[in-house]
């Protein structure tokens, strides 16, 4: 039985949340299996340790159309691609008319898809009830990462029980989703002085300013940075630490996968489905605002309380 699984969303973030379902599949067929998704869901450096992903086929789509999937000639070299796999079932995490159309051609006999062209919904709520009707049994919508335990062993001995470890997540997929980089170094020196603590910049390549801009700070000697590193290598360091504080980013799905608290911070993007998944995240929200009114054109980044979070923080560090 080969089993294909198409997830067209954008970000690693997404790819966590979808982590669940995929799985659920997997398990339903006791075989792994292959998922389409686009390069930047980072599904190769999330799944470099997962045995239940026999194959991941990047899906090169762009929002201006000039990927080698795009368009009509696209559309042909996905089936030829697919075609030659030679799938028996495809699962197809969208509504588009698109996907089941190449499925249909390349050949695979049982094609399962949520309704064709339904409206935008909560994520989360739309794959838990696609999959469980599919599969006939209750999922949890838990994200689990794999990580190869001698990758997390050979690190555990670098995180001191003298101090607390924190990935602080600045990063964010726009400016109106990032907390101020300043209440950011404030935090860190707050918390460090009450708790000792390390702290971990969880930041890519385009966040080189904010990143400099912590480790000019006089809370930097506490600081590493992942800038420069692959998903995977941070991985194992998210993994050993005790807490995540951050923005709504894909760094906060991952460290909820990998089992660690996190404390995140809601501000133009909806809590309700990205913020209540997990049993590992806490959030907090803009003064004002609730869980029904957070969410995209919130707009709130200023209006996140300052004292809230350095008390949920120490709450979350203590407990």
């Amino acid at each position: 039985m080969k089993v294909l699984v198409i997830q067209p969303k954008i970000g690693m973030g997404d790819m966590v949340i979808y982590l669940p379902y995929i799985h659920a599949i997997a398990k339903k067929f006791q075989t792994s299996v292959s998922i389409l998704v686009k390069e930047n869901s980072r599904a190769k450096d999330l799944l470099i340790d997962d045995n239940q992903i026999e194959e991941i086929i990047t899906l090169d789509r762009t929002s201006v159309n000039n990927g080698s999937h795009d368009g009509i000639s696209g559309f042909f070299k996905l089936i030829k691609e697919l075609k030659k796999r030679k799938f028996d079932q495809v699962f197809i995490f969208s509504s588009s008319l698109r996907y089941f159309l190449i499925s249909k051609v390349a050949g695979i006999k049982k094609i399962s898809q949520y309704p064709l062209f339904r409206k935008k919904d909560n994520i989360v709520t739309s794959a838990k009830i696609f999959t469980e009707n599919e599969l006939g049994s209750i999922v949890s919508t838990q994200p689990k990462l794999c990580l190869d335990k001698r990758r997390f062993e050979n690190l555990k001995n670098k995180f001191t029980s003298d101090f607390k470890h924190i990935c602080v997540g600045i990063s964010a997929s726009g400016h109106t989703k990032r907390w101020s980089i300043d209440n950011y170094i404030n935090l860190c020196e707050k918390i460090d002085n009450k708790i000792p603590s390390k702290f971990y910049i969880a930041a890519g390549k385009n966040d080189k300013e904010l990143v400099a801009k912590i480790l000019n700070s006089k809370i930097s000697e506490k600081c590493i940075s992942f800038e420069n590193l692959k998903i995977s290598e941070a991985m194992p360091i998210i993994r050993n630490c005790n807490l995540y504080i951050g923005n709504d980013t894909g760094w906060l799905h991952i460290s909820s996968a990998l089992n660690v608290k996190c404390l995140a911070l809601f501000m133009d993007s909806p809590v309700q489905a990205y913020g209540k998944y997990s049993e590992n995240i806490e959030f907090i929200l803009p003064e004002g605002e609730s869980e029904e009114t957070t969410t995209h054109n919130t707009l709130g980044a200023k209006n996140i309380s300052f004292d809230k979070v350095l008390k949920k923080s120490i709450d979350l560090l203590i407990n």
